[in-house]
């Protein structure tokens, strides 16, 4: 298991980070809404769909993903700054921030249908914008901005490996504790000062450091939710396209909840590259 995850990491980033910097916008867009689709797969076996109704939600989502995309291209062709599509980060962010903590509080998702669909579609879509339009300000800004949440899963894991004893939702994701959650926070604040003095000449201290601990928090809410609906669902994986590490949503379960509120920050507060 070691072996295949470590293989993956080893083919999946360096193909990643070429297709960030060098792929033309159309391909990207179509990347990320091949990625979305194949997330849409995967949620609705978390959500266990019947065959017609993943079938209906596979087509949704390609439709809707491939107009919303295209639309935010035109969009950032005038202005990488654009608002055109600010409502849907703003829904992602209130699903995250209000609604997502509930969840985790009753430790169930619903099992109605419509509300399912709603719900993957709040995981995918704001995320494949986002990574689109971060992409379009600066790839490195979109770097940065994942940085953050890779950053902060590895100190939670050997933090909480090494001093972990108290537990953050033993019924939701055994293996989580706060002692993890503040290494995370730690390594957050640590990288967040680095980013400010290397990279944006101390600029941004009181705005990029807050909003990069938020981002952490954000992931970890969206680690937490995903644990949540396989586990609801009965299994350990959202999916198999990545040996090792499982499915798609498994890989971007924290960038889900964290990206789109990174973009929708940038576009209220406006501020020049960072």
């Amino acid at each position: 298991m070691l072996k295949a995850r470590i293989l993956t990491a080893v083919i999946v980033l360096p193909l990643f980070l070429l297709a960030l910097f060098y792929l033309q916008d159309v391909f990207w867009a179509t990347l990320l809404l091949v990625l979305a689709v194949i997330g849409a797969r995967e949620w609705s076996f978390l959500a266990r769909f019947s065959v017609k109704n993943t079938a209906i939600y596979m087509t949704l989502t390609t439709l809707m993903g491939g107009e919303l995309l295209f639309l935010l291209n035109m969009a950032t062709e005038i202005d990488s700054y654009t608002p055109a599509l600010i409502w849907v980060y703003t829904l992602s962010a209130i699903f995250w921030l209000a609604y997502v903590p509930f969840l985790l509080k009753q430790s169930k998702v619903t099992n109605n249908v419509v509300a399912l669909m709603l719900i993957g579609w709040l995981l995918l879509l704001p995320t494949a914008l986002a990574l689109y339009q971060l992409r379009a300000i600066s790839p490195f800004l979109l770097l940065g901005f994942m940085g953050t949440i890779w950053i902060s899963d590895t100190a939670a894991y050997f933090t909480g490996r090494a001093f972990g004893k108290h537990k953050l939702a033993p019924h939701i994701s055994p293996g989580k504790t706060w002692e993890g959650v503040a290494g995370a926070m730690l390594a957050v604040i640590v990288y967040g000062f680095v980013w400010v003095h290397v990279f944006a000449g101390g600029a941004y201290l009181t705005t990029l450091v807050p909003l990069l601990i938020l981002l952490a928090v954000l992931g970890i809410l969206g680690d937490l939710f995903e644990s949540l609906a396989k586990r609801q669902a009965g299994v350990k994986d959202s999916g198999k396209i990545l040996p090792g590490h499982g499915g798609i949503l498994d890989r971007i379960d924290a960038l889900t909840a964290a990206l789109p509120l990174a973009i929708l920050a940038l576009l209220i507060f406006n501020p020049p590259q960072l």
